[in-house]
């Protein structure tokens, strides 16, 4: 990422800001985020925490699509991009190839990508995984219950959905609705950078 882009991310973040991005993933906005900016239902926009207004993420422990398992806590230490999708809901067609760009790009580096099927079958799950080559794990919640965790931070309906959590464990961004590569690598980015001596591809 271009040093100038981090510069702009760093004020950004700093402040708290509000991203606006249309539905069809193309321009973006930003507009500062006021006190209560909070988490409100989904216009597609990405709301980014500063440091000192940031909670711990719920505790999440789960089973993924591959069999294997996941609990969130112990990725402390990383920084951890959590989106929620369906096989049913064509926005999360439409940005699973930058989620996967996103995470290849983060490969090396202290990053982990979790996705979090709620309300599927697991085998229009495994097809949607195989469809759009998608190679970072993904958590089963078939009954949303999962989601529901994040109630606090993410409108129970709101699909597809990401959250960024910081290396101290805290949720650091939402974004509602689909996102772009570049938005996903900024703010990875940034979140690295909190941590001194992260490595950055």
């Amino acid at each position: 990422m271009h040093r100038n882009v981090r510069r702009i991310m760093s004020v950004l973040i700093a402040g708290g800001v509000l991203f606006s991005i249309d539905a069809c993933g193309g321009s973006e906005s930003v507009a500062p985020a006021g006190a209560d900016a909070g988490y409100v239902a989904g216009d597609g926009s990405i709301v980014v925490l500063p440091e000192a207004g940031r909670a711990p993420a719920p505790v999440l422990i789960g089973t993924t699509l591959d069999g294997g398992s996941f609990n969130l806590a112990q990725a402390k230490g990383e920084v951890v991009v959590i989106n929620v999708w369906a096989s049913w809901c064509a926005p999360c067609r439409a940005e699973a190839p930058a989620l996967e760009s996103a995470w290849s790009k983060f490969a090396d580096a202290e990053v982990q990508f979790i996705g979090l099927n709620t309300r599927d079958s697991q085998r229009s799950a495994e097809a949607f995984v195989k469809r759009f080559k998608v190679t970072y794990p993904s958590v089963i919640d078939t009954d949303g219950q999962l989601q529901l965790l994040f109630r606090d931070t993410l409108p129970p309906q709101a699909i597809p959905s990401t959250l960024m959590i910081d290396n101290q464990g805290r949720v650091a961004a939402r974004a509602l609705g689909t996102v772009s590569e570049f938005s996903l690598r900024a703010l990875v980015e940034q979140l690295l950078a909190e941590q001194p001596g992260a490595e950055q591809p």
